[in-house]
């Protein structure tokens, strides 16, 4: 079976594939950009799957469509909220909102494992781009609010040192060093910040590239991050994260 990602953020594209193939299938391909898709689909036997990020760093992934008549069967990869999808929803194998959880990725390719067969795909694009929201650029959430008592606090994102999760809550630790509690999760977080400014480091922590203020040698070929005030807690990044962290930092 022939299989390729076409995600732009490479550090997200080699997590997609590790994930795709701790399910047993082998990734053939990465493809990062609209341009480099468009070149790779006109040189090469179209693959069984795609795994596909709606918005690249060139523009929309739809553009590949548009110029090249693709015979692949697709998974949608987005950060796009539900109700932006309906549109084409019956027309791919499936969509998997951003973090991706790998029940629902197990469940989208046994969808496509139990098609047995690649279809052509037909997507209203006009459709879809009216229905998404400002498509080129994603909105990031840049700001939270909390509760202290009777009243609401508003912090910025730019505010933050770092999220971090605690006895099934989830916090935000700011740079004058006060925690707050949050109504959220640390996947919804993780899924409504920039990921080029914030990267989760492990199960607990997301910490912005901005408040790194140091970065130790761990034992197990792990690292260890100093932020400016948050100490807690030791902020290890996760030892099958290290690489995707390197790469984020640079």
């Amino acid at each position: 079976m022939n299989i390729i990602i076409i995600e732009d953020e490479k550090p997200a594209a080699r997590l997609l594939q590790r994930k795709v193939e701790k399910l047993g299938l082998q990734v053939n391909t990465m493809l990062h950009s609209v341009e480099e898709s468009i070149t790779w689909f006109q040189n090469n036997a179209h693959p069984d799957l795609i795994f596909l990020d709606i918005q690249l760093s060139d523009g929309l992934s739809f553009e590949i469509f548009e110029q090249i008549d693709i015979k692949s069967a697709v998974i949608f990869t987005t950060a796009y909220d539900e109700y932006a999808l309906r549109a084409f929803k019956l027309n791919s194998i499936d969509y998997l909102l951003k973090p991706i959880d790998e029940e629902d990725l197990e469940v989208a390719v046994n969808k496509f494992k139990a098609r047995n067969q690649v279809q052509n795909i037909s997507l209203d694009f006009e459709a879809i781009k009216r229905m998404l929201v400002n498509p080129v650029e994603k909105e990031y959430k840049k700001r939270f609010s909390v509760k202290i008592g009777q009243q609401l606090k508003v912090i910025s994102i730019d505010e933050v040192e770092c999220f971090y999760s605690e006895n099934k809550g989830t916090y935000i630790h700011t740079l004058d060093n006060r925690d707050y509690l949050i109504d959220s999760t640390l996947e919804v977080v993780e899924a409504e910040i920039n990921p080029k400014e914030f990267y989760r480091v492990s199960r607990k922590f997301i910490v912005p590239l901005k408040a790194v203020k140091e970065i130790q040698v761990y034992s197990n070929t792990r690292l260890k991050i100093i932020l400016p005030t948050y100490k807690d807690d030791e902020v290890i990044v996760a030892r099958e994260r290290v690489g995707d962290f390197k790469e984020w930092i640079g």
